[in-house]
């Protein structure tokens, strides 16, 4: 991916340098579950937030780190830029969201952000937040290289702020009250497949204005995209797949939303609710 100039957002909240980075509190509810959320792209705050045990978090590369934050502000710049112009051809005005850099832990509006998180979108306070070391977890350990590979993860979370711009996001909060875990699942998945798609629709537009991107970009975002399937997940961390206790999608869902949004760049097309196009992937 190259950049064709573009700016840097000012709507960023670093706390890199504010200390509670040394140590990372860590988990009453198992590694294993940490390890998933982590791959999850920002599974939900409140599933970890009352872990007791800690690890010491690595040194820090101040320079890649440095240079990780500009793109993370660029990539947001192109993000604002899509969808202000997204929105007010539908008559609308988009609020920019703020985006919270950290390391190790720092505090949320839906409580407290640990890297163990991976990036997450807190709707109660419309924020994104990202430990900037996820980069490297997902080149080394989700193998998942590439600048659009890492604009995908964040350009994913703001996929879930434009839902809640649009109400979708307090409308499947609604159901969660009176709906049984699995059927909330299925609602879940729904909502994450259509923030993929909103991750394609940014890249649509956003090629040839801010960046420039060739199939091997593409290539390295939906490896990004597969890597985080619940199914692949699943298999990996507990040997087998549980269809009822997915919260993302497949593997194949998650490509098929994100290259739709991708092709399309239509926001019309992306009613993953009530679309059933990818029923049998």
């Amino acid at each position: 991916m190259r950049w064709l100039g573009g700016r840097e957002s000012d709507n960023v909240d670093d706390r890199r340098g504010s200390g509670g980075g040394g140590m990372l509190v860590g988990g009453g509810i198992g590694t294993v579950v940490i390890a998933v959320i982590v791959m999850l792209l920002g599974g939900n705050p409140s599933d970890i937030l009352n872990q007791d045990s800690s690890q010491q978090a690595a040194p820090v590369n101040q320079q890649a780190d440095d240079k990780a934050a500009q793109f993370t502000k660029r990539t947001l710049a192109s993000t604002e830029d899509v969808w202000t112009k997204l929105f007010a051809e539908q008559g609308s005005q988009y609020r920019k969201p703020v985006l919270v850099l950290f390391r190790g832990v720092t505090s949320s509006g839906c409580g407290t952000a640990q890297k163990a998180m991976g990036p997450f979108y807190c709707p109660l306070d419309q924020k994104v937040y990202i430990d900037l070391s996820f980069y490297d977890d997902l080149a080394e350990r989700f193998q998942a290289p590439g600048d659009l590979a890492m604009a995908y993860v964040i350009a994913h979370e703001i996929g879930h702020h434009v839902q809640k711009q649009l109400g979708i996001m307090d409308k499947t909060d609604e159901l969660r009250q009176r709906l049984s875990e699995r059927e909330y699942n299925r609602v879940s998945v729904r909502l994450e497949l259509q923030a993929d798609f909103f991750a394609g629709v940014w890249a649509h537009h956003a090629q040839g204005q801010s960046i420039s991107i060739d199939e091997n970009d593409v290539e390295s975002a939906l490896t990004a995209a597969n890597a985080i399937g619940d199914d692949k997940i699943q298999k990996e961390t507990q040997g087998q797949v549980v269809p009822d206790a997915f919260t993302h999608g497949s593997s194949a869902q998650r490509v098929y939303w994100f290259k739709k949004g991708l092709k399309t760049g239509d926001i019309n097309q992306g009613d993953t609710f009530n679309s059933r196009e990818d029923a049998n992937l």
